[in-house]
């Protein structure tokens, strides 16, 4: 049976996997969807959910360009925004909560994407991994973003044995200093696109391997 791990232990395994983190991808905050301001930020996000950060990029490119403000998007034409959105997949649900989001922040909000967890998960479309999203990239607030990698890696490497991700969030916040809560999403989204691939992990490649109770040998 394995020993069991002290919080000293932990605490020194995750200070070394940050490190090996910051060393591999460094510590610049950066963002793979594609966008100028918060409101396009936010819009993105949504149509993100269980789809490709890739794929939003292609149809946010001419979407952008066609709805050009914030007036336009609360405006639109719901079967029109279908037909402009429909290679995302889920396109009927994220269409209607595209339209409410951008009416509400033209009606309650004064056209301003708001800043606190509790006004931004009042949106249509957005919860508390959409919100953190924006508190971390558009307010540089500190916010764990609990996505798929994140909670697949997260479990691997031994951080939280949770399956909700909102009970993720917190476990990650104990065990993680907060100038490193927006930078776990980034770094681990890089590392489970690249390394710790779902279906077929490279844990001999891995540089985290020496951490990670989850490695196979």
């Amino acid at each position: 049976m394995a020993k069991r791990e002290s919080r000293k232990e932990l605490n020194q395994r995750v200070e070394r996997i940050l490190e090996a983190l910051d060393r591999e991808y460094g510590r610049e905050y950066r963002c793979y969807l594609n966008y100028e301001t918060p409101w396009q930020l936010l819009i993105a996000v949504i149509m993100s959910a269980q789809c490709t950060d890739a794929r939003v990029n292609l149809v946010t490119a001419d979407l952008f360009k066609k709805y050009d403000s914030l007036e336009k998007f609360a405006d639109a034409n719901l079967k029109e925004l279908e037909q402009d959105i429909h290679s995302i997949g889920f396109y009927h649900m994220k269409a209607k909560n595209i339209i409410s989001c951008c009416r509400d922040l033209v009606e309650k909000y004064n056209g301003q994407v708001p800043k606190s967890l509790e006004d931004l998960t009042s949106l249509a479309g957005v919860g508390r991994k959409t919100a953190n999203v924006i508190r971390g990239n558009i307010y540089g607030e500190p916010s764990i973003v609990v996505d798929t990698h994140v909670k697949r890696i997260s479990r691997k490497l031994g951080l939280t044995a949770e399956e909700d991700p909102e009970k993720i969030e917190y476990s990650l916040m104990e065990v993680l200093p907060e100038d490193h809560w927006i930078l776990w999403n980034i770094h681990i989204i890089t590392l489970g696109r690249t390394i710790c691939i779902a279906r077929r992990p490279k844990c001999g490649e891995c540089f985290l391997r020496e951490y990670c109770p989850g490695a196979r040998e």
